[in-house]
Parts: C-alpha cells; structure tokens; sequence
C-alpha cells in the first residue's frame, strides 16, 4: 500500500504494513509459522520482521504469559510518530509535504480492536475474501479444537492446496479436529484421499448422507455459520454470545452422533498402508523427474506401452486424480 491513506508514505513497503497491521490484531503472535497465515514466501516475512524491529514497530513480548519468541507491535500513536520523525529527517525537502497523519493513527487503532475478543455478541460479514482470511486466522490460533461441518461434493485442489498447511499445523500442535462431510464427498478421488490423510493425522472424519448446515466451531468459544443458509454469497455471522455458541455446538453434536466414522465408508486400504512394487516405485520415480513418458522408458530400460501401464497402477493405487497429484502425496509420505 503506497497511498496517503497507508503506511506507504512513511517508507513502509506494503508487506510491512500488513505484518505491522496483523500484529495489532494478533499480539503475542510467535513468528514461527506467520508465514502460512500471510500466504507469504517465509523470506520475505523475516525480512519484514526484521525491519519493523529495527525501526522500533515491533519489539518482543516482555510479559510472563507470552510465547517465547513472540512479538507485539508498538502502540499506533507511537509508532506513527516514529515512522514520521524517521521521514521528516530524510526529507526535508519535501517537509511541507509530510505531515504527522493523525487520520492513520485513528485507523490503526480501529484494526487493532477489530479482532479483539469482546466476550460476545455477533458480527456479519459480507465480503468473502474477508471471511476466508477471518477462518484462516481463527484456524491458526485455534489452541483446543475445531469442529466442522460442510456439506461440500467434492474439494478444489486449490482448496486442499490452501487448507493443507493449516490443518497440518493445527494437528501438529495437538489442536482436536473434527470433521462431518457429505458421504457424495467420498466419491471425489482427491477430496477422498484428503479426508485420509487428515484422519491418519489424527483428525476425526465422520460423514453423512443428508447434512445442509455449514457450521465452523473453534476453541467452543467462537462459531461461523452463513448469515443465510439458502444461499451463502450472502455471508456469514460470526458469533461469541455464549448462549448462541453453545446452541450451535448442540446442533454439531447431534449431527456428530447420527454420522459415520470415516474407516467405515472407505473399504480400500488407509493411504500409508499400500505397497508399490520397486518397478512402480521406480516409475513413481521417473514421473517427478521427467516431462516425457519416451525418456522415463527408456532411462528403465522397458517399453513406453509397460511405462504408461505402470504409470496408471501408480495412479489408481494412490488414488490420485493426476500426474502431479500422485507426485505430491508420494512426498508427502515419504515414498519420494
């Protein structure tokens, strides 16, 4: 952002505002792993991190409760008067030009009480891009658990591609979840081959043949549903009113309890247990390494009708949708 309604005029580069700007939101947040709720390159957010430090508009947390390694941004109305002091002796120039922006100041605090948990009530939001980011930061700091239910038919991979990271990351910290789908899902050779390897994970999978509800459930304390479940373009409600949460978390148990758990619908061998003989490893192999099924053959020393064979065994074994799906779950388990 490089307007005069950003940080952009002060010298701040645009990934250093929205760092800055999801620090005010989210105090205490460990650096570890921002980079995946930025959907940013790692390198870039360090070196957004490291400047911020050094211009004094984020600094550690010094209080007892806060994760080791974890920063805090510098209040708005000190920061802004930094950022503006470091600029007027850089431009003198341009002095006139370069005012302190009190207008900023007021915008900044408004962000920083955006995400503040205010102990209830409901917020609706409208805009989709704004929800999507809303889930990915109650997933990303989701503690406890996360309960689900979404009667999608089938997952994008960019969807499974967006979702991976997160949900890997949740079950990694020890985060509970917990899942209900739709059984039409389990048709989906992607969508199904994800849900698996969610469940191996740890996750809990259960589906259903007849749910409607979209329900997203963190921590028991903050619930998603659409603000009309006729049609979800609409947007969502985001609710912390307790009483409302805890109506919310009765419906996913009832829905919960009449589902079925996911080894009980998919009679094929989980992911982690099926074997590839060496050939179709080595294949597996040569279909990450090379663009054309005429080299992979000939560097195996067999025939391009054998290759192509083996190749769509790799496939149906993995239960991959392609090529580069196949590849991705063989690195995924290690095979690779």
């Amino acid at each position: 952002m490089n307007s005069a309604g950003g940080m952009g005029l002060l010298g701040i580069s645009a990934m250093e505002e929205r760092v800055y700007r999801h620090f005010l939101r989210n105090p205490d947040t460990p650096t570890e792993d921002i980079h995946l709720l930025l959907h940013t390159p790692q390198d870039d957010v360090r070196a957004a991190l490291e400047r911020l430090t050094e211009l004094g508009l984020l600094r550690r947390a010094d209080h007892g409760n806060a994760p080791a390694g974890s920063l805090t941004a510098t209040d708005p109305e000190i920061a802004v008067g930094l950022l503006t002091d470091r600029r007027l002796s850089e431009l003198h120039h341009e002095l006139q030009q370069v005012t302190r922006p009190r207008h900023l100041v007021a915008e900044l605090r408004a962000e920083q009480g955006a995400h503040t948990p205010s102990g209830g009530g409901v917020e609706r939001m409208t805009n989709l891009a704004q929800i999507r980011n809303r889930i990915d930061d109650l997933a990303f700091f989701a503690r406890e658990e996360i309960l689900s239910v979404e009667p999608y038919k089938a997952l994008t991979p960019e969807n499974i591609e967006h979702a991976r990271p997160l949900d890997k990351r949740c079950l990694r910290r020890g985060v509970r979840i917990r899942s209900v789908v739709l059984k039409e899902a389990l048709d989906d050779p992607p969508t199904a081959s994800y849900l698996r390897e969610l469940s191996a994970q740890g996750a809990s999978i259960r589906a259903a043949s007849d749910i409607a509800e979209r329900i997203l459930v963190y921590d028991r304390h903050t619930a998603l549903v659409p603000a009309d479940p006729a049609d979800t373009s609409r947007g969502a409600l985001v609710a912390q009113e307790s009483g409302l949460v805890a109506s919310i978390l009765s419906l996913f148990d009832k829905i919960w309890s009449q589902a079925t758990d996911l080894s009980h619908l998919l009679d094929d061998p989980a992911p982690d247990a099926i074997a590839l003989s060496p050939m179709e490893l080595e294949v597996l192999k040569s279909m990450c390494r090379v663009t054309k099924d005429e080299i992979g053959a000939r560097q195996l020393g067999i025939s391009l009708r054998t290759y192509r064979r083996h190749v769509a065994d790799v496939l149906r074994h993995l239960n991959a949708s392609n090529r580069p799906h196949a590849a991705l779950l063989a690195r995924e388990r290690g095979w690779i």
